[in-house]
Formats: C-alpha cells, structure tokens, sequence
C-alpha cells in the first residue's frame, strides 16, 4: 500500500512515500537555521515555510519513490498534536490532495507516529510493549497494546523533559536547537557542585513533572551571573541531563515492573538523548529486558513514521473526510469518533 505521508506539527516540513514498514523516501526540509536566530521556533515564521516547502517537499517524496501521484494508495497526515498553524498547513495540502486523487486520507497522531518509527528498521517488535516517548513537548509512559490502541499510564503534568533541556540550553546561551547542544557538550555531571531537585509529584507514581527542575537549574544560572561566578557549562550541563535521565528511567522502570512488561521501546526527539539510550541499555541488560530505539534520523520529526503508523490506521479503518480539523492537543488514546468523520 503506497502513502503518501505529510508532517508539519512544528519546524519541519517533511514528506514520505512508504510501503507498510518499508520506507520508499523520507524527505525532510528543516528550519532550524532560521529559528536559530530567534533561539527557538517562531510559530508565526515555521508556518509560513511550511506554506513555501510543502508543495516541493511531497513532489520530491514522490519523485524519490521512483512513483507517480496516480500511484499512491493514500494521503496521511499529521493532524495533532503540534503548533496549529504548522498543522493547518499539512491538514488543508493533505485533503486538498486526497480529494483531488480520489483516494482516502489517513489521520495520524503525532505521538503514535513517533513510536511507529520504531518499526521501521525493527522488524521483530510488535505490540505490546511500553513505551517512553520524550520530546520538546511530551513526556508519556504508554501502553502499546496493539498498533492503534495505546493506554496512557504516565505523563508530565506540566513541562516535558525536552522543555527541561532546551531551557536549560538556552540559559547556558547555547545554540538552538538547545537540548542537542546540551548532549553534545556535557561531561560529568556533579551534584556536590550544582544541587538539583528531583520533583516527585502525588497520586499517580509514573507522572513526570519537569518544572520545578527547570527553574531550579536556571535560577542557579541568574544567581550566578548576578554574583559575577562562572559556570562551569559541560559539568552543569551533565548534571541536568543526569537528573532528566534519573527521572525518566525510574518512571519507565517502574511502570515495566508494576505492568510486568518484557519489552521496553523509546520514542520521540530525546531518545537520541546519549545518556538516555546508554542508560537504558545497561539498565534493560540488568533486568533481562528487550529494548527498542529508533535510528537517530527517525528520532526527531519526519514523514516516514506518519507513513508507517497510518498503514496501521487504515488497517484499523481510521479515515477521515473532509471535515477533519487540526487539533494543537489531543491525547495519544483518543477516541477517533469525538473529533473527525
């Protein structure tokens, strides 16, 4: 089944012709470069290039493929969650497209994509699992029951552990895109020099709350600038990925533990994180767990998971019409019939 899948959600526009699992081409345009300047993505700015890529990015998806429009299968599109301009621009190409190819258009959960890419280069793994999805603006602990039925058992009840490190980053005036920065230079972390809280929240042991840790790190910054001190940036640095790392990983743990869960997948831009996926490693190792990761250029956003996930959806009989509508947020276990169709 050939797809054609768009993503927008935020600074990339990108496009994907796949074939279940199989990725026929991935085409990506990023805006990085310009949202640099600002320190940060200007909503306003990324949906106005979304507007000037789109339209050359799927032409060059499908050139790619070696196919032709009159081929495709499907349309699939991200449609939440994400910036809601940014996701305008993909949702309105995307029926536009569809309608005028006369074939379905497949809505894709921006989350659920983000465990699809696992799929793409792991042949052997297959709902269920548990998954940790970490990103700029999620952090979630799922169960993956089968490939279009999820269960929420954790999630951040404020920041995202990405928020936590890109802030982190652009307090120690590192470039954007910070939280990549941070990885890149961070050495060994030291408590004793830079103390850092591990917020713990009550009721529902497997929440994240990443705020307090945020403001703590960059009112440790302000202090120190107002007291005219130097910080030690690589030190620092590893400190708060060290502690980002600490929480996910015992959440994620825990969760394996009280679910009794054999496979363990991560998902989403920070499970590039180095720390994040050595930890991990080691850690699953101790306890005789299957670990799942991504390849690193299907970590942060790209058409290719929208692609894979939506072959799902369509096998499940989620299609839209054209009254399907961007959402900036939607849970990743939302019932399909209360938004579109």
């Amino acid at each position: 089944m050939l797809i054609l899948a768009i993503e927008s959600s935020c600074d990339e526009t990108a496009a994907a012709v796949t074939n279940g699992r199989h990725i026929l081409s991935n085409i990506v345009a990023t805006q990085i470069a310009e949202h640099r300047i600002y320190g940060g993505v200007v909503p306003e700015i990324a949906s106005r290039r979304h507007t000037e890529a789109i339209s050359q990015v799927c032409e060059q998806a499908v050139k790619e493929a070696g196919i032709s429009y009159k081929d495709l299968d499907a349309v699939a599109v991200t449609f939440a969650p994400g910036l809601i301009g940014a996701l305008l621009v993909g949702v309105n190409f995307a029926k536009g497209l569809a309608f005028s190819l006369g074939i379905p258009l497949i809505p894709v959960h921006h989350l659920r994509s983000h465990i699809a890419a696992n799929y793409i280069e792991n042949d052997s793994l297959n709902p269920e699992f548990l998954c940790l999805t970490v990103s700029g603006g999620n952090s979630l602990i799922t169960k993956v029951a089968d490939f279009t039925e999820f269960e929420l058992l954790g999630g951040t009840k404020d920041d995202a552990a990405g928020e936590c490190f890109d802030k982190t980053a652009r307090a120690l005036g590192l470039a954007y895109p910070g939280g990549v920065m941070l990885d890149k230079i961070a050495t060994i972390p030291d408590f004793n020099k830079y103390p850092l809280p591990y917020p713990r929240l009550s009721g529902n042991e497997l929440d994240f709350s990443f705020s307090g840790l945020k403001t703590a790190v960059i009112n440790l910054i302000h202090n120190a600038s107002q007291k005219k001190e130097e910080i030690d940036v690589p030190v620092l640095a590893a400190t708060v990925r060290k502690r980002v790392c600490d929480m996910l990983i015992d959440n994620t743990f825990k969760a394996a533990e009280q679910f009794n869960y054999k496979t363990i997948a991560l998902a989403g831009g920070v499970s590039a994180n180095s720390e994040l996926r050595n930890r991990f490693c080691e850690e699953c190792k101790k306890r005789n767990i299957e670990l799942f990761y991504p390849e690193l250029k299907y970590c942060g956003d790209n058409a290719a998971m929208v692609g894979v996930q939506a072959f799902y959806e369509y096998k499940s009989g989620n299609i839209a019409d054209s009254s399907l509508n961007a959402l900036a947020t939607l849970p990743i276990d939302y019932n399909r019939g209360e938004f579109y169709g």
